[in-house]
């Protein structure tokens, strides 16, 4: 695994942790023990402190905690999509690992208020806003064109069937069967 920016990382992540002193609380308990996050090829490494933030772990400190995340997850995980979950594979220390998970499900980053302290309160609501609009706006085109696609596949250019004709087709093969059975049960009455 190749360590990606271990430093840079666990300033963002102490940010964050900042910002929640019960979260810092619930990590202090775990003082000394370390967790790796593996995305793929790419690897973070990092140790709890004494106060409940985190340092960027030292190569040679023991792993208390594996976490394995496939990269095909990372967009479910920015869209706060609970499915993403079931790709993730943990190892090690069950009490860290629920709370690391805790952590990683309930602590949200406030942008608004970080972005208020650059452009100020009404800009950085503005701004927010715009993006969560834009952020649904996407997600509904691309659900419109997903769906237009699939009905135009099913009904303009048939190149899917649709579930009515499926089952349509289905219940005339089984008649079809039915009475080719009935039909070879008077052939074998006349022989």
């Amino acid at each position: 695994m190749t360590p990606f920016a271990p430093q840079p990382a666990a300033r963002a992540l102490n940010h964050l942790l900042r910002s929640a002193p019960l979260a810092m609380e619930r990590l202090a308990k775990h003082a000394g023990r370390t967790a790796r996050f593996n995305v793929g090829p790419l690897s973070l490494a990092f140790t709890v402190q004494a106060n409940g933030e985190v340092s960027a772990a030292r190569d040679d400190a023991a792993r208390d905690l594996e976490v394995h995340i496939p990269p095909a997850s990372l967009p479910k995980f920015a869209g706060r999509d609970e499915n993403a979950w079931r790709g993730v594979r943990i190892e090690g220390d069950v009490e860290f690992a629920q709370d690391v998970s805790f952590l990683a499900r309930n602590l949200d980053w406030d942008v608004e208020e970080d972005l208020s302290r650059v452009v100020g309160d009404i800009a950085a609501h503005r701004i927010v806003t715009t993006a969560r609009s834009f952020g649904r706006w996407g997600r509904d085109a691309g659900k419109r064109l997903a769906e237009s696609a699939a009905e135009y596949w099913t009904e303009e250019s048939p190149l899917v069937a649709s579930r009515v004709k499926v089952a349509s087709f289905a219940q005339a093969v089984a008649e079809f069967r039915d009475a080719v059975d009935r039909l070879q049960k008077r052939v074998e009455k006349l022989e």
